[in-house]
């Protein structure tokens, strides 16, 4: 079991503070339990009328391997306690990782941690984060960004996007999709996806090209070029492309090859397919495709991986092995 720490400041956002709490909530298809702690034990006066009673101060983040810092209302105007900054180096110098969830960007800002990385945050914050710390490479366009121990995201919604993105990385394919179907969520979102949209994108094309993925990931195991799905979304090849781009970060063809590796990584995790068999269900045609595309994107093989993720069956009754990787 893998501990995690939500830190709850003065002024913290309801949904920020709720959604890494809920999503790596102990249960049993969770390898995880949550502390949702402050600086210290008590009532804490959140944002948007609600308060929080916690009962574990900092000490809580001695013991965490993942470490929440949630959104605030002013993080421009009220600085993190410097009791959290120096507890978040100590966490993050004897291996915690830690995550922001929208302006906690402000407060892993302030430890020096960002300095030289990527980074992001809410798109409303976002200039104000780059003027205060302008050692940080701060990306307003992107939902997260991954900086291996140090990680950010925007708004609160992508907030979800970057809980699924560690628990496919810490947990695999399985767990996190379980994780989105629990949180009706949407299992896959890229990070490079763009906060928002440009103005002027007419709304349908968002609806059709959302189909159009839903219908991609029906027929992985099929040709698919950019014409039939341009012919699906029922628009040119060119308007396809372009405002695939504008709503996933990835070009079409980019996104099919993401959608097949991590198809075949359930698959890998689920069943006891061979890699042959699994690289013609997803698409890949052969074992030989489906290892160069699987190192490409996950820098492993599809056999370590399966090793790694595998539920073993046992007497009609599956159980599911964690292991911590990374």
């Amino acid at each position: 079991m893998r501990r995690v720490a939500v830190v709850v400041l003065e002024g913290a956002k309801p949904l920020d503070v709720g959604i890494p709490a809920q999503v790596f909530t102990e249960r049993s298809s969770m390898p995880y339990t949550v502390d949702v702690c402050g600086v210290r034990p008590g009532l804490i006066a959140g944002g948007d009328g609600l308060s929080y009673h916690v009962e574990h101060g900092l000490e809580a983040l001695e013991r965490a391997d993942l470490i929440f810092v949630p959104g605030t209302r002013n993080p421009d105007r009220d600085p993190p306690p410097a009791e959290l900054t120096q507890a978040l180096r100590t966490a993050h110098a004897r291996g915690a990782r830690l995550a922001a969830i929208s302006t906690g960007a402000f407060a892993l800002a302030e430890t020096g941690l960002l300095n030289g990385k990527r980074a992001t945050t809410h798109w409303h914050y976002s200039q104000i984060l780059a003027e205060r710390y302008p050692e940080i490479q701060v990306d307003e366009r992107v939902l997260f960004v991954d900086e291996g121990s140090v990680l950010t995201s925007a708004g609160a919604a992508s907030g979800i996007d970057l809980c699924l993105h560690i628990l496919r990385k810490e947990a695999g394919m399985a767990v996190a999709n379980h994780a989105a179907r629990r949180l009706v969520a949407a299992p896959y979102r890229s990070g490079g996806q763009a906060q928002y949209l440009p103005q002027g994108v007419p709304a349908p094309h968002g609806e059709r090209f959302t189909q159009t993925r839903e219908w991609a990931l029906r027929h992985l195991a099929e040709p698919l070029g950019i014409a039939q799905l341009a012919a699906h979304a029922r628009v040119s090849s060119r308007t396809f492309s372009r405002r695939f781009l504008d709503e996933t970060g990835y070009s079409p063809m980019q996104w099919i090859m993401r959608a097949r590796v991590d198809r075949a990584r359930e698959l890998l995790e689920e069943t006891h397919l061979g890699v042959d068999e699994i690289a013609a269900e997803v698409g890949l045609g052969s074992a030989t495709n489906l290892r160069r595309h699987f190192r490409a994107v996950l820098g492993t093989t599809p056999t370590d991986y399966r090793s790694t993720f595998s539920r073993p069956r046992s007497l009609g009754v599956r159980r599911v092995r964690f292991v911590r990787t990374r």
